[in-house]
Formats: C-alpha cells, structure tokens, sequence
C-alpha cells in the first residue's frame, strides 16, 4: 500500500490537520501491523469509573519475573495519567470521548490479565480547560503520582508540554489540539506526524498537510466554492488557515468567515457565504459551532452540496444536536483517518464496540472516543513488547520505529519518521461518511 501522506503542500503537512479539534485524513483498513493475531486477545470487561481505574477483580497474579523496572511500574501495576478537559465552557462532552475510549479498552484488559500480568491503573487529571490547570495536572502526575506515561490526552491548552518532554515521560495516542504534538520530543499524537519534534513547531515554525480531504469533495461533488467559518480565536484560525492553504492548492475560490467567540452572528455568515455563491463548507469549530451553524443556514435557506465537519463532529449526538436543522444535517460530512465505528464488521470495531457497551453502556459512540480506545491499545502494543522489563526507553524505541502503525486495521498506517515536508508520498487514504436522516431504519446514522 502506498503511505497516506498526500502529494504535499509546502508549507503544509498531513500531521498538523487537526490544530484546533479537528479532522485529517483517512482510513486504509489494514496495511500492517507489530503485533500478530495471536497477541491480542479478546474478553469482556468490568466496568470503570469516570475518575480513576485501578485493578480489576479478573486480573491474574504477576509472573515472576517481573519487577519494579521503571517510575510508575511494579511487579502488578502500571500506573498511567491521563488529562482531559473535561471541565469546558464548551461543555463536558466536548473533550471526553478519547477518555471514555482508553478507559474502557484498560478495563477490558485488566479483566483479561493486564500486561503480562500487571494491571494498568489510569489517574485521570481534569485540568478544566486552562493553562494553569494543565500544568498542575502535569506536575501532580508526574512529580506526584509518578505516572509511567501518559495516554490518550485531550486538552485545550496543553502548557505541561514542555515538562511532560522536559521529564522524559511517554504520551502516547494524545488529540493533537493545539501544535504541541508537533513541537516536542516524548509526544506522540494520535494520528503520527513526521515533523521533527525538536522544540520548534513543525519544520522550523511551518506546518503542512495534505490536501486529499478538498480534492475529494470537488472530484465527487463537484464543490467548487468553499466557505471557511472559524472562531475569532488562536487555534481555530491557525487551522482555518491551514484549511485554506490546502484549499487553494486545489483551486477552490475561498469564502472566509470569521464568528465572535463571545458573541457569535452564525445567521450574518450564512447570508454572506448563501451571497458569494459557496457550495461547500469546511470549518475551524466545536460541535455547538457546527450546531449553531446550520440551524442559521437552514433558517436563511441556505444549501451546499456539504457541510464538511471535523473528525469530532462524528459522533451519535448528530440525532439530537441537530434538531432543528433538517436541510443542513442531511449535507453533513465527515472525515477521518479511523475506522468507522458503526461498521462491526471489523474485529476490531466489534471489539471496541463490545468494551463500550459493558462499560459505558448508555454513552454515546463517536470517533473520537473510538480513537481513545485505539491510543490504550497502541500503548499495549508497545509495553507489550518489553515482557517483564517494562520500561520507557522499551516502549518509546517502539513508538519510534520505522514500521507503520495500524492498530490492528483500525487506523490507517501512521509513524514518527521524520520526513521531508516538501517530499510526495503517493496516495491518500480517505474514510468518508455522510449523515443520512434515513438510515438505520429511519433512526439516522453515518453511511
């Protein structure tokens, strides 16, 4: 299989897509993997809390050979930190999913004897979404708790960054927010990236993506106008400005809008994007955005050809965030570099699926919350190939290596070789769904 690094943009590069909380490229279902079939096991699991999880009743006893190896490990526990911001003006659920995701896949391997033989035990720190609240959760893990690693970590603003690097500590399958992932050694984001990680952002302060998402739509659709609607706020016109970039490579004419953080006017954006003629609508946004978004097309009679929404925005909630809105949540697209976790005719989605339900049985699935679950079991993976000497050089010389990751056919492949920013890698690789009202026997789904 061809890489799914896109014929690229300079200055523009596939890992950065998601600078604010948003969606890159996706899927090749399943182009290798470093673990064969016969170490990933499948069982049930018990069920966790939103907090914490220690061991579970199921785990077996610890094989002898195991020791204390490393900060954060003995002979039965591994103990692991995980940051969200949970606590949101955007609300609750905004960052969550990854979170739900990781700890129900840690439960289900818990219940099925850990890592060879010690069970993971996650401290979930919610830093409420500021700067000064993620530092603290970073220093209490780290210099408290004396966390292993991190996984899965999704916050708005993480400024521990640099201590996380500065200590040496793993983070593992984390939600690339802002550009940190790009920036630092030890971080590991969860969709790969082949920037350097040496202190700068990206390739000497520049970024780069693909641009296979807007060739899509205009070889499919036809799009041909594209409007692109951000927040009046750092992260989201810095990825509204990649989105642009990449745009343009594909000779779209661009509509720009920009929305009040405070004091939004979606209804003004609408009229003037339905004024110039746009077909097609990508934005820099949260879910509420999205949401307030096209009750306002639909309000002004405005109809594109698709609403395109971020990796987040795919998610069940679409049901009932977008009452009201008719018209425009039958044009919502999404993509991604992940499996569709409605499609259980994956193993490993129907494993996913299966740790969710016995879990959290009445939470509702999304892809990030899937790619939660995918971060846990990257982490697994690679602890797993360090037996009884469990250690953060083992783990991170995995993380490091040249072979692809695929998560067992749920990612597309992905690794940290640096690469040439400039350079043409061949194919991408695109998951692509739409929402259709009549799906799922007229309940609505993603097809």
């Amino acid at each position: 299989m061809t890489s799914p690094r896109s014929a690229r943009l300079s200055p523009v590069r596939h890992g950065a897509r998601r600078g604010w909380w948003f969606a890159g490229l996706a899927l090749a279902a399943a182009c290798g993997t470093r673990l064969d079939s016969t170490q990933f096991t499948t069982a049930p699991i018990t069920t966790v809390g939103t907090t914490s999880v220690g061991t579970s009743s199921g785990v077996t006893t610890t094989t002898a050979a195991n020791t204390a190896s490393d900060t954060g490990v003995s002979a039965g526990t591994i103990t692991l930190g995980l940051i969200v911001s949970k606590t949101s003006p955007l609300g609750g659920e905004t960052f969550s999913g990854p979170m739900y995701g990781a700890l129900a896949y840690f439960d289900a391997l818990n219940a099925r004897g850990g890592i060879h033989g010690r069970s993971v035990k996650v401290i979930v720190c919610d830093d409420a979404s500021s700067g000064a609240g993620n530092r603290t959760c970073v220093h209490k893990l780290i210099d408290d708790d004396h966390v292993f690693a991190f996984v899965a970590n999704t916050a708005l603003n993480y400024a521990g960054a640099d201590y996380v690097s500065a200590k040496a500590v793993p983070d593992i399958g984390g939600q690339p927010v802002g550009y940190v992932y790009e920036q630092y050694q030890h971080l590991y984001q969860i969709y790969g990236t082949d920037s350097p990680r040496n202190g700068q952002i990206g390739f000497g302060g520049k970024l780069s993506t693909g641009t296979g998402i807007y060739r899509y739509f205009k070889q499919t659709l036809g799009a041909n106008v594209a409007g692109v609607v951000a927040y009046n706020q750092a992260d989201s016109l810095r990825y509204a400005n990649l989105i642009e970039v990449g745009l343009a490579a594909e000779g779209y004419k661009i509509v720009r809008e920009q929305i009040d953080f405070a004091m939004p006017n979606f209804a003004a954006a609408a009229l003037d994007m339905k004024a110039h003629g746009v077909d097609t609508v990508f934005d820099a946004m949260d879910v509420s955005g999205n949401v307030a978004l096209c009750k306002a097309m639909d309000t002004v009679g405005f109809t594109v050809k698709a609403k395109v929404g971020s990796v987040q925005s795919w998610s069940d909630s679409v049901r009932t965030d977008f009452v009201g809105a008719s018209r425009c949540r039958n044009s919502l697209y999404v993509t991604a570099r992940t499996l569709n976790y409605e499609d259980t005719s994956f193993p490993v989605i129907a494993q996913f699926r299966s740790d969710m339900a016995a879990a959290y049985p009445s939470r509702q699935l999304s892809a990030w919350t899937v790619e939660g679950w995918g971060a846990a079991q990257w982490f697994t993976d690679a602890a797993t190939t360090c037996g009884a000497a469990l250690t953060r050089t083992c783990v991170e010389a995995y993380m490091n290596s040249a072979q692809p990751y695929d998560g067992h056919g749920l990612f597309d492949p992905r690794s940290f070789t640096v690469g040439d920013p400039n350079a043409t890698h061949g194919k991408d690789c695109l998951t692509v769904a739409r929402w259709a009202d009549s799906a799922d026997g007229g309940r609505g789904g993603w097809v």
